[in-house]
């Protein structure tokens, strides 16, 4: 297959990746909604930056090594879901206790969103298992000495980019007016969102 044209059906295959349904869907939504797209943009960042290391260690072939070690697995599984559950603790308590005076939807999550952004995705054993699975046959055959390094690029420059350009979309006023009329509900319902994805994450193989 002509090199162009096989980067080009790599970068389709992680763009419907990048936004299956997951914690950092969830959690660049919320923090665009509620804190702006500069906010967005600088989680947007941080989800590349754990891109990063997820997509070299994909090319590079640790994926497996990270499978067999139950462990490692395990591990990285329960700090997620503990991370996750303290994210969603934070909107669910903000949401039922909001404090008193102007509503700050900032503050349940004053971590910086470049650190919310890369802890997020770091943390997500799933990162790891589905760019390895989706590496593997572009990685297979002859390639030029270049190819590992032009899929990494794809993962961190296409992942960062749409993740960013997600952030501005949800600029668009009249959403923005919507949430800002139901901070409360909406972040409720993110903070379950979150939850549910922490008990999904423990109860997976």
């Amino acid at each position: 297959m002509n090199p162009a044209l096989e980067l080009a059906l790599f970068a389709g295959l992680m763009a419907l990746g990048q936004f299956s349904p997951g914690p950092d869907m969830v959690l660049l939504t919320r923090t665009a909604l509620a804190e702006g797209a500069r906010a967005g943009a600088m989680m947007a960042l941080g989800i590349a930056t754990g891109l990063a290391f997820h997509a070299g260690v994909a090319v590079a072939g640790l994926a497996l090594a990270f499978q067999q070690s139950t462990a490692l697995r395990l591990a990285v599984t329960w700090a997620a879901a503990a991370y996750l559950l303290w994210l969603a603790g934070c909107l669910l308590r903000a949401a039922c206790f909001p404090a008193a005076g102007p509503a700050d939807p900032a503050r349940p999550l004053s971590r910086h969103p470049y650190l919310r952004g890369l802890v997020c995705n770091l943390l997500n054993p799933k990162a790891v298992v589905f760019l390895a699975a989706t590496c593997a046959p572009f990685l297979s055959g002859t390639h030029p000495p270049w190819w590992p390094f032009a899929l990494a690029a794809v993962i961190v420059v296409q992942g960062g980019t749409l993740w960013a350009l997600w952030a501005r979309l949800l600029q668009w006023k009249p959403l923005r007016t919507r949430y800002e009329r139901s901070a409360r509900w909406i972040d409720g319902a993110f903070g379950l969102a979150l939850a549910v994805l922490a008990v999904v994450l423990l109860a997976s193989p």
